[in-house]
């Protein structure tokens, strides 16, 4: 089931990138997705692998239309929304745009701006920086939380109590401490079995 929110309406949005692949992470792991990485992010996480993407300024701004047909040119009918920050900019009406082209619509948020846009599956991915809002936990399908160091596991289990009792839940070594971290994130889901590993498997495969 989809959840929808209303926002104000725009026609253009920043795409850093977009990109036909695998999703590498989460529940939905090794499916065709077409991403969209909208530029714009004001969480600012010091270990982002994508912080070209923080100026909304220094990329295109392009079309709902140019954006949605050219999705529709791959055979895949999953489309990621991220970022960046994607909810930093109203969805509604990309979102809407997709729908008519049979996609579902997906979203990587750290949760931290107001929901926006009609989606069928929300990925959030709370961030020590800037706190996501209650109404985003409330409604996230799953929870992805990227360990850095051990004081991340407690971190983890306070959101976790704050999303709905259908959400999945997922830690996810953060990629430079994957070799230090992954040890410790097996050892913990074996003693906490409602968490899943989850890995970024694009790049260990060498995929956008």
């Amino acid at each position: 089931m989809s959840v929808t929110t209303t926002n104000i309406m725009t026609s253009t949005l920043p795409v850093m990138e977009r990109f036909y692949t695998i999703q590498g992470e989460g529940q939905h792991q090794g499916r065709a997705a077409y991403f969209i990485r909208l530029g714009g992010c004001d969480v600012g996480c010091h270990w982002c692998d994508v912080k070209e993407s923080w100026d909304a300024d220094k990329h295109p701004q392009l079309t709902i239309d140019n954006i949605v047909q050219e999705a529709a040119t791959y055979p895949g009918r999953l489309a990621v929304i991220t970022g960046g920050e994607p909810l930093m900019h109203p969805l509604d009406a990309l979102t809407r745009a997709l729908h008519k082209q049979g996609f579902r619509t997906h979203i990587e948020t750290s949760g931290s701006s107001p929901l926006s846009g009609s989606w069928d599956w929300i990925t959030l991915s709370p961030k020590k920086f800037k706190a996501p809002l209650p109404e985003v936990c409330k409604v996230a399908s799953e929870l992805k939380v990227v360990i850095y160091n051990k004081s991340d596991f407690a971190w983890a289990e306070k959101y976790a109590a704050l999303v709905n009792k259908h959400c999945r839940l997922y830690l996810a070594p953060e990629w430079s401490r994957s070799a230090e971290m992954t040890p410790l994130i097996i050892d913990y889901i074996k003693d906490n079995p409602q968490w899943t590993l989850s890995l970024q498997v694009h790049k260990y495969i060498n995929v956008p």
